[in-house]
């Protein structure tokens, strides 16, 4: 199998990344055959790679803590001047599995030296929920820092970053590796501290946001030639200057997430603009589009997440602005007209407060569609931030021009060495090997699966279905075993936290509000009788710690109240009960009003379910799954295509990423729409 990486970058560059190649079809068809061979190798090597390691370990478990320490500084010469050989690899994995032992009091398993081996030579690797990923990641990471190269470990948001470093850093810190990490409140001084460390845990939204502040820093003198010979010259500007050191090697937690959830929306660095925007003229566009019909002055495309005004519609906009006499200059010329009108019509119809946003302390906060995390930080661009502050009747902030925008997908592409890991990585196995050139390697578990699934339960309606769900909590509820409810908004786990405290049981929820008390959530989530409600937050990398004597009783249940848009997501999720080997089960509640049912499942769909959903005891399983798939099916699909979407218009504009300072806003109209259409706008820092 192929060395990952052969040679130091930092030689040849002084900002490393890996140049974006237009590839025709016989490059592609070349890169998989390439992918197809390394995989082949991949499956021979596996049989033998954990007893090869183990052999090489016996060395190292004689040493004492003086002859590791040797041990190590011959290993990292050796890993300078030859690079990632085979051979070396294994004696690095080797040496990583004896220090965790010697310092966290964790062995590394034969499956985690297996996943550790796929990061290594770049694969996305499949490992199931509780295989202890986090672990795993040291194996690659410290072979790679061995060698000198700065290593990113990326996950998706500050409290796993943080998490990670802390309990992960004795590994690095035995091995002379320094650690660094990445938060949102870090100075510029700690963050370049952060990223000169061998190895640094970051979330991805502040590492893209880090790369595009050194982009506007570099501007039109960041070429290849300039970096080389400013190091060259060993000026010390650059380091005073730039953030990060360049992009030579990621790992990337929860892959799915940050590459294919997270690569739908933009990020977009701006700056705040000198002049205010007018209050009054968002406020008067929320009055003027009350005055609008939909299906004569404009229409609304749920699946697509869109608006679009009609030619009735713009001349009825043109006389109300005439007859409300609006003196602001805005108002003058029709396409601005038109734009603020749009996002006014954006905010009433497509963004939901408690889904979409939360309001707190008088101020309109993201949250994460992904994570169900708030992003105070963060704003939409193009006014349709200080639209929705409009409608809430919020303090309007300042609008905000783009300074720089990258999508995920240019971002991770440009990485010399790319790899992650999921739970769930096969369902997008096909989008990560076109996009990001990565192949899915599955990694047995360690223990066998003890997971009982239970039937997903089908309902017409959402009165239904929650009574159902309530009187299954309190059926499981009395054997004392812990339950976990996920629901996919704020509003959703505030209602069934209320409907649960009026049948007199007491949850617990974790959602945008309380994001805070995560840690402390998350600690309690495993004990007897413990009834959890969240959002898709409390499904990402963290473990819930069952109590001794929830084992007798069955373990974690898990129990989806809605429908997701993607399947992944709902693995994920079951994925958080039986655990290396524990016991647990789980089961979904579906309604036919569900959002994700009535927005991608067409009418032949809703209509065979609803003609069963009231003989729910002789519904065809085979029936119920077909629904069920096919509106996942239909909402995957609309993602793919909002992801490549976004994708195109990055490659266009891609002056930013060739160094040229800072990128063109994009705009919120194509040439090729007939008429003016609202879609989801970036997220801006």
């Amino acid at each position: 199998m192929g060395s990952p990486r052969t040679q130091n970058h930092k030689t040849f560059a002084a900002y490393t990344e890996k140049p974006e190649l237009d590839q025709g079809w016989f490059d592609r068809l070349t890169a998989n055959v390439r992918l197809s061979s390394r995989k082949l190798a991949f499956r021979a090597a596996r049989r033998t790679l954990a007893a090869q390691i183990r052999r090489q370990g016996t060395f190292y478990e004689s040493c004492d803590t003086d002859s590791i320490q040797s041990a190590t500084e011959h290993l990292r010469r050796l890993l300078h001047t030859h690079g990632i050989r085979e051979d070396l690899a294994m004696q690095a994995f080797a040496l990583v599995r004896e220090v965790a032992t010697r310092t966290i009091g964790q062995r590394h398993y034969d499956v985690q030296l297996l996943g550790g081996w796929a990061l290594l030579h770049g694969f996305a690797c499949e490992m199931q929920t509780g295989e202890g990923k986090t672990l795993t990641a040291t194996l690659a990471a410290c072979t790679a820092a061995l060698s000198g190269a700065k290593v990113h470990i990326v996950t998706v948001n500050d409290y796993l970053a943080q998490r990670d470093a802390e309990s992960m850093g004795p590994i690095y810190e035995a091995l002379g590796l320094s650690v660094g990490l990445i938060t949102h409140e870090q100075s510029f001084s700690e963050r370049q501290r952060a990223y000169a460390c061998s190895v640094t845990y970051c979330s991805n939204k502040e590492l893209a946001f880090d790369y595009l502040r050194d982009r506007i820093t570099l501007g039109a003198d960041a070429t290849r030639l300039h970096l080389q010979l400013e190091a060259l010259s060993g000026a010390k500007t650059r380091s005073e200057r730039l953030l990060l050191q360049g992009l030579e090697y990621a790992i990337v937690d929860e892959l799915d997430s940050v590459l294919i959830d997270e690569a739908r929306t933009p990020l977009l660095l701006s700056k705040q603009e000198s002049k205010v925007d007018s209050d009054r003229r968002y406020e008067d566009a929320l009055g003027l589009v009350a005055e609008l019909r939909r299906g004569e002055h404009f229409s609304v495309d749920h699946r697509q997440g869109s608006v679009t005004i009609t030619d009735a519609g713009r001349g009825e906009i043109a006389r109300l602005a005439e007859f409300l006499g609006h003196t602001d200059s805005s108002w003058e010329h029709p396409k601005q007209r038109e734009e603020l009108v749009l996002q006014a019509l954006t905010a009433r119809e497509l963004y939901q407060r408690d889904r979409h946003y939360i309001v707190r302390d008088s101020c309109v906060e993201i949250v994460d569609q992904n994570t169900g995390r708030s992003m105070p930080d963060r704003s939409w661009e193009h006014g349709l931030h200080q639209a929705i502050e409009a409608k809430e009747r919020c303090e309007i902030t300042p609008g905000k021009s783009t300074l720089a925008k990258i999508s995920y997908q240019r971002f991770f592409r440009r990485y010399a060495h790319l790899s992650g890991m999921t739970g769930t990585a096969r369902e997008v196995a096909g989008e990560l090997r076109s996009i990001y050139g990565l192949g899915t390697i599955s990694i047995p578990t360690h223990r066998p699966n003890r997971r009982s699934r239970m039937a997903t339960q089908l309902f017409s309606t959402s009165r239904e279905k929650w009574k159902a769900l309530v009187e299954r909590v309190a059926i499981v509820h009395k054997t004392q075993r812990p339950i976990l409810i996920g629901t996919r908004s704020v509003h959703t786990s505030e209602l069934v936290a209320e409907l649960l405290e009026l049948y007199g049981m007491h949850p617990t929820v974790l959602n945008a509000r309380q994001n805070q008390d995560e840690a402390q959530v998350i600690a309690h989530a495993g004990e007897a009788g413990t009834i959890t409600v969240a959002t898709d937050m409390a499904g990402r990398g963290t473990d819930i710690e069952l109590a001794a004597e929830c084992m007798a009783s069955g373990g974690l249940h898990v129990i989806a109240a809605e429908l997701h848009e993607s399947l992944r997501v709902e693995r994920q999720l079951y994925g958080r009960c039986a655990r290396q080997g524990q016991p647990g089960s789980h089961e979904g509640f579906v309604s036919l009003e569900d959002e994700v049912v009535t927005r991608y499942a067409g009418s032949v769909a809703r209509q065979v379910a609803a003609r069963w959903a009231d003989r729910a005891s002789s519904v065809p399983r085979w029936l119920l799954r077909w629904v069920l798939r096919h509106t996942q099916t239909v909402a995957q699909h609309r993602q793919r295509r909002l992801r490549k979407r976004l994708l195109d218009q990055d490659e266009r504009t891609d002056a930013l990423l060739g160094f040229a300072g800072g990128a063109p806003a994009p705009s919120t109209t194509s040439p090729q729409q007939e008429h003016p259409t609202a879609q989801p706008t970036g997220v801006q820092s």
